[in-house]
C-alpha cells in the first residue's frame, strides 16, 4: 500500500476538491439524483467528500452510509462529517455489506470496482440491501483511454504498466454491464466524464496522478528514485514548453435494482 508524506496527501487533498475530481464526483451525484428523505449508501467513501455532499441533499429525514476498508480513509471522513448527525461511517469489506436487507434507497460507488477483483459477490451484497427499483450508480475509469504524451514513449509506456499492477481490473466499464445483470440489476446508462489537460495544474488529476505513479514504482522496487523522478520531472519542462497532454475518461454507469 502507497506511504503518503505530508506533501504527497496536500497535493491529494487539493486533487480531490479541485475541478477534475469534483466534476467527476459531481457526475455520479447527477446521476444518482439524491432526493430529501433518501437512505443512501455510499460504498467506497473514502475521505467522505461525496458522503457530505449526499448528506446536505438527503437533509435530516434521510441518511447517508459510508462504507470503506481504510481505516485512514474513514479517520479522514469522520473528521470531514463531524456534526452531520445523518450520516453514519463504517469500515467493513465491500462483499460483506453489515446492513439489512432493502435498507437503501439508492447506492453509488465511485473508483472503487477498479480495484475489486470479485466484482459480482459485492454486486450481489448490493443487490441484498437495496430496495427493488433502487437506482445504483457506479464510476470508474476504463484505463484504455488513458493518452498522456511523453517525448521518451517506452519510459511513458514502463511507468503505465508499472501503475496498472495496483489495479485489479482496468477496464471497469466494459465489464459492468454484463456483471450487472447477472446480479440482478438493469443497466440504464453510460456516461463518459473525459478528463483532458493540456496544462499542469496543482489540482488536477495529472499533478496528483504524477504524484502516486512516481511513489508506487518506488516503494514497489519497479524502479529506482532518480528514474521516477525524471520520469516526472519530464512532464513538468513539457509543462513549461506548452507541450504538456494529459487525457483520461471516467465513465457514471446507472442501472435498476431488479
Amino acid at each position: 500500500m502507497l506511504q503518503f508524506d505530508e506533501e504527497t496527501a496536500r497535493v491529494l487533498e487539493d486533487a480531490y476538491r479541485g475541478a477534475d475530481i469534483s466534476r467527476r464526483r459531481r457526475a455520479s451525484f447527477d446521476a444518482l439524483a439524491p432526493q430529501p428523505g433518501d437512505r443512501i449508501l455510499d460504498l467506497g467513501c473514502g475521505n467522505g467528500l461525496l458522503t457530505e455532499e449526499l448528506a446536505r441533499a438527503v437533509g435530516p429525514a434521510g441518511h447517508v452510509a459510508g462504507l470503506d476498508a481504510s481505516p485512514d480513509m474513514l479517520t479522514a471522513a469522520r473528521q470531514r462529517l463531524q456534526g452531520r448527525d445523518n450520516t453514519t461511517l463504517t469500515q467493513n469489506d465491500a462483499a460483506s455489506l453489515p446492513f439489512e436487507p432493502e435498507s437503501f434507497d439508492k447506492a453509488v460507488s465511485v473508483q472503487v470496482f477498479e480495484y475489486i477483483t470479485s466484482r459480482r459477490p459485492v454486486l450481489r451484497a448490493l443487490h441484498k440491501v437495496l430496495k427493488p427499483g433502487s437506482r445504483l450508480v457506479i464510476g470508474d475509469i476504463h484505463f484504455d483511454t488513458f493518452a498522456w504524451h511523453s517525448d521518451n514513449r517506452a519510459r511513458m509506456q514502463r511507468f503505465l504498466e508499472v501503475w496498472d499492477n495496483h489495479l485489479a481490473e482496468r477496464a471497469v466499464p466494459a465489464r459492468l454491464p454484463e456483471e450487472l445483470q447477472d446480479c440482478g440489476f438493469a443497466p440504464e446508462a453510460m456516461q463518459p466524464v473525459t478528463i483532458c489537460d493540456t496544462s499542469l495544474r496543482p489540482d488536477g488529476m495529472a499533478a496528483m496522478m504524477i504524484r502516486l505513479i512516481r511513489a508506487y514504482a518506488v516503494q514497489t522496487e519497479a524502479t529506482d528514485e532518480d528514474d521516477a523522478a525524471a520520469w516526472a520531472q519530464e512532464q513538468e519542462e513539457l509543462a513549461a514548453e506548452g507541450r504538456f497532454f494529459f487525457s483520461l475518461t471516467h465513465f457514471v454507469c446507472t442501472a435498476r435494482r431488479q
